[in-house]
């Protein structure tokens, strides 16, 4: 077989795969949702969501936790990307929450609202009574992911127990809660990021600009360079400088590390990921906290 038909097959499968899990979420559930970021693990979920579901509505809203300290580029891009599907987005704003007593931001000279989305996403499941959750993790994006089984349960208070979840013998998907229990569904658990990016070149994704190589002031932190902004100026005496980049993954600006590439097109980025020896989370700085972070995180409650 070909190489360029061996990936093809290779991603007819994982999207068949990943329609099935939709499709099964909206026959098991009353109130799913599709959690959605701006980013291209959730906007991959999208299109597939269109093959399951499309000329009908989605059986779900289109949640968004908005920390209020997004890159602006990808909150037009959600803005354009609903108004084209004619969807419904709820938005849970972390400011919100704060403002509520809800959520706090963390202390500090260099505060992350990664750890704000956790209250905030609890109450709106709460608040909107949802019972099942799509969400874009990957099982090599970072060691605790790939402890999740497709179907993710999570108790009454949203928490996420890795030696309590439940065996998927034969694609057999157990979605059976209590009243106040929820499920976290995860339709791309066996994609890699080479896997999406893939498929959005097979499928002309349209997706943020930011994810392409493009000139912006960055500060050197940490050994990464992190995109200077009004929630994270850069501190007395240390230079900010115009760098040539792009970002692997998308989430709070404050956390988000850029990395230095000349990838203008789609194709440029499937052959630098392919390339690449280090996992997209590696430019997360909250999961360089501890080498538990995404587990501690997941454990209360996080995506």
């Amino acid at each position: 077989m070909a190489a360029r038909d061996y990936i093809l097959n290779h991603l007819a499968i994982l999207e068949a795969e990943a329609i099935h899990i939709m499709r099964e979420v909206a026959a098991q559930f009353e109130k799913p949702a599709l959690l959605f970021s701006g980013g291209k693990d959730s906007i991959v979920m999208v299109r597939l969501a269109e093959k399951a579901f499309r000329p009908a509505k989605f059986p779900f809203p289109l949640v968004h936790v908005d920390t209020g300290h997004n890159f602006p580029e990808t909150i037009a891009f959600r803005d354009r990307l609903v108004e084209r599907l004619g969807e419904r987005l709820i938005v849970a704003s972390v400011e919100d929450a704060i403002a509520a007593g809800i959520a706090r931001d963390d202390p500090g000279p260099t505060p992350s609202r990664n750890r704000a989305q956790i209250p905030t996403l609890l109450h709106a499941i709460e608040t909107h009574k949802f019972d099942a959750l799509f969400g874009g993790a990957r099982r090599d994006e970072e060691r605790a992911r790939a402890k999740e089984r497709i179907f993710s349960f999570r108790d009454e208070f949203g928490q996420w127990d890795p030696k309590n979840q439940r065996p998927e013998l034969w694609n057999i998907y157990n979605g059976r809660i209590r009243p106040g229990e929820h499920i976290r569904v995860f339709p791309l658990s066996n994609w890699t990021e080479l896997d999406v990016w893939q498929y959005i070149a097979l499928e002309g994704i349209e997706i943020p600009s930011i994810y392409y190589s493009h000139e912006r002031e960055v500060v050197m932190r940490d050994g990464q360079w992190m995109p200077t902004s009004s929630f994270m100026p850069a501190k007395e005496g240390v230079a900010a400088a115009k760098r040539i980049v792009r970002f692997r993954t998308v989430g709070d600006m404050t956390c988000t590390a850029a990395v230095e590439s000349p990838a203008t097109t789609v194709e440029d980025i499937v052959a630098e990921v392919a390339a690449a020896r280090a996992s997209e989370r590696g430019a997360r700085m909250d999961d360089r906290t501890s080498d538990a972070a995404m587990e501690d995180r997941k454990k209360e409650g996080y995506f």
